[in-house]
């Protein structure tokens, strides 16, 4: 048997199309998954992927979706139910939108395994569709209820099963998948981009898919941190979280999902044989401001290892230099007053006070989600 690839694509809304950027990535260096996993949007489009569609008209099909294609405001359900309506948004759109893209047929009628990840309402445990003794079922039921985002849309029935968006356990099911494979290409498009907007200007639904995204990126931390399984490539697109809802960013985030994938398997080839370890890797400083820092102790209490407490009571790096994932560092993010910085020193360009990587545009900044900058990343943040 031949080394096995599993890609794992996450859930993020409308950020997700960066998922058909790293798939014509893949396709380039010649990467064919033996499997494919996602949430959410993640799922739709290795669906749609697997079912044959190929990668063009994937993007042609993702350019050319508008608001009205997706979300129709349920007025007449909530006028009449109010609280008890089921959701803000008609289902209908989004089931037109899931029978254009995938074709009618079952998991076990697939040429590969694929995984769809959702959480049955009822019993309050996440299903993988497509697992074994779960691939007689549909699979554009199975994606739809997997992209059936509480509140947003209603929940979707698969099998004798009420299921909703997966993405409320696990928006990246990287563990179930790596079951199947020696090495996991995940591609994590929910919690790349700690920026934040006026909420004025975002309303209820900007609010609510900015809670999701922390409540996500809380949920993948962990298991990323303390992966114990075949090698991981983590690919984070540096896609802005203003863009779950936008129809107006998916060229540029295809085109970051390109970029940020084409980066991250460079040296692809030397990954293999490598088990617990997430890729790429690079080499960070650490220092610690003394004048901002308050001595709060936030950092020590999210990374002991890394960060201790001095006799005056200021933080400081256990370790100056260290060797970081992508999945690394979020505790940097965390310091109430911005001061801990990290410094890619395998690219001093990049010498930059994480605090100030939060560039919402693809090619700005040097890093993502309070973590150090990427490994091979050129640009620097003011």
């Amino acid at each position: 048997m031949g080394r096995r690839i599993a890609l794992v694509l996450g859930g993020g809304g409308l950020k997700g199309f960066a998922h058909i950027g790293v798939l014509r990535a893949l396709q380039e260096r010649d990467i064919v998954p033996d499997v494919y996993a996602g949430t959410s949007i993640g799922a739709l489009i290795a669906a749609a992927y697997l079912g044959g569609t190929p990668v063009d008209d994937l993007q042609a099909r993702a350019e050319a979706v508008r608001k009205r294609d997706l979300f129709r405001l349920n007025h007449f359900g909530m006028l009449l139910e109010r609280m008890r309506s089921p959701s803000i948004y008609l289902e209908e759109p989004l089931r037109a939108l899931c029978a254009g893209a995938i074709p009618d047929v079952t998991f076990a009628a697939l040429p590969k395994r694929l995984l769809v990840n959702t959480v049955d309402l009822d019993r309050g445990a996440r299903v993988v569709w497509g697992l074994p003794g779960l691939e007689d079922f549909s699979v554009r039921e199975a994606v739809y209820a997997s992209c059936a985002l509480p509140g947003f849309f209603p929940p979707g029935r698969v099998g004798d099963r009420t299921c909703i968006d997966g993405g409320v356990v696990d928006n990246l099911p990287v563990s179930v998948a790596s079951q199947f494979a020696d090495l996991v290409i995940a591609v994590d498009v929910g919690s790349s981009d700690q920026s934040w907007h006026d909420p004025s200007t975002t309303g209820f639904a900007g609010t609510y898919m900015r809670a999701a995204t922390m409540m996500m990126h809380a949920l993948q931390q962990f298991p990323l941190e303390h992966w114990h399984g075949p090698p991981m490539v983590l690919i984070r697109p540096r896609v802005d979280d203003a863009a779950w809802l936008s129809f107006t960013d998916t060229a540029a985030n295809i085109a970051e999902g390109y970029r940020s994938a084409s980066r991250a398997l460079e040296r692809f080839d030397s990954y293999w044989d490598h088990p617990n370890c997430v890729y790429p890797r690079r080499r960070v400083q650490i220092e610690v401001n003394r004048e901002r820092c308050t001595g709060c102790g936030t950092c020590v209490s999210l990374a002991p290892a890394v960060m201790g407490m001095d006799g005056t009571g200021k933080a400081y790096a256990r370790t100056h230099i260290v060797d970081w994932s992508p999945a690394e560092g979020g505790f940097v993010h965390e310091c109430p007053t911005a001061a801990i910085s990290a410094v890619n020193i395998d690219r001093r360009s990049t010498s930059v006070d994480v605090h100030t990587l939060h560039d919402p545009t693809p090619s700005g900044g040097a890093g993502v989600s309070g973590a150090a900058p990427e490994e091979d990343e050129e640009s620097s943040a003011a």
